[in-house]
């Protein structure tokens, strides 16, 4: 373990800790049930088992992170074909996706092999998804069900490979460190989604979309981002990049992951769910989770790729 690992670690443990002394202290003051404070007291009790399989699959290694994110990318295509239109047609691309993409996708992760990791999902599946469910006949809304099904595949599986990743970039001078790189993006992605709520919460006025999502404004937004944007300036240590630098960099995923929020929340609206799932207790389902990631990994990929290299 690198002496950055351990004051990641310990930095974790603390404010974890934190957050749990003072929903205790908060439930014991209040006067009866209090369905908030138990569904903070339940966020809280779920961020304390993700935050230990992160960092538990970061300290056995790139295998174990793959496998992660590749278990991640099922579950979230699971969540997300549930609210889906499909057929019978349909069928057997949706167990192409389960039985042959997943595993390739994060095969060629594993190999480090960039120049298939980056075409196999938006080339290839592009291409031959339609042309399996087309072979079957079944034309009704046919654009509807394949556009559906090539946007879950992107956004679960490929977007989210970008993750596990960050752990092939040789950096130059930044060899052996590359798990931090993925410390890094999780803090400051979730960290902002954390921080958003917050500032709405304390001084959001402003909606920001209310159509697609009433409890976000612009008070939170802004606030969520610019304090995301100062975490990451302050973890630079994380990265190869300088304070200012980083801050930069968290400034853009931070923007991205709100972004990706806000269109999950569109989709979630469009089929009239609160959240994908109820697998994560407070939280929802894993695609509740992972939507700010799924647009933040593959911006800060290859920022990385292409500024740090």
């Amino acid at each position: 373990m690198t002496a950055e690992s351990f004051w990641l670690i310990a930095g974790l443990l603390l404010v974890l800790t934190a957050a749990s002394l003072v929903s205790t202290a908060l439930q014991r003051r209040a006067l009866g049930p209090n369905p908030t404070l138990e569904n903070l007291d339940a966020r809280i009790r779920a961020w304390w088992v993700m935050a230990s399989l992160a960092v538990a699959a970061l300290l056995l290694g790139a295998g174990a992170v793959t496998l992660l994110f590749a278990l991640i990318s099922f579950l979230a295509l699971r969540e997300f074909f549930t609210l889906s239109v499909s057929r019978p047609a349909d069928h057997w691309v949706l167990l192409g996706v389960f039985v042959l993409i997943i595993p390739i996708q994060y095969w060629l992760v594993w190999t480090e092999w960039y120049g298939l990791f980056t075409i196999f999902i938006p080339v290839w599946c592009f291409l031959f998804m339609p042309a399996l469910a087309v072979l079957r006949g079944d034309t009704t809304n046919f654009l509807h069900r394949i556009a559906e099904t090539q946007w879950a595949v992107m956004a679960c599986v490929y977007a989210l490979s970008h993750v596990p990743a960050l752990l092939t970039l040789p950096i130059p001078g930044f060899e052996g460190k590359q798990a931090l790189l993925v410390a890094f993006l999780l803090v400051v992605v979730q960290g902002s989604d954390v921080l958003q709520y917050i500032a709405g919460k304390l001084w959001g006025r402003r909606k920001l979309a209310p159509s697609v999502s009433p409890s976000k404004t612009w008070e939170g937004f802004l606030g969520g981002v610019a304090a995301a944007s100062l975490l990451g300036m302050a973890l630079f240590w994380l990265t190869p990049f300088g304070p200012l630098g980083a801050l930069g960099v968290a400034l853009f995923i931070s923007l991205m992951g709100a972004l990706g929020g806000l269109v999950a929340s569109a989709i979630k609206r469009d089929r009239r769910v609160k959240d994908w799932g109820q697998m994560i207790e407070g939280h929802g389902g894993v695609l509740d989770r992972m939507d700010g990631v799924v647009f933040a990994a593959p911006v800060f990929f290859h920022l990385l790729r292409y500024f740090a290299m």
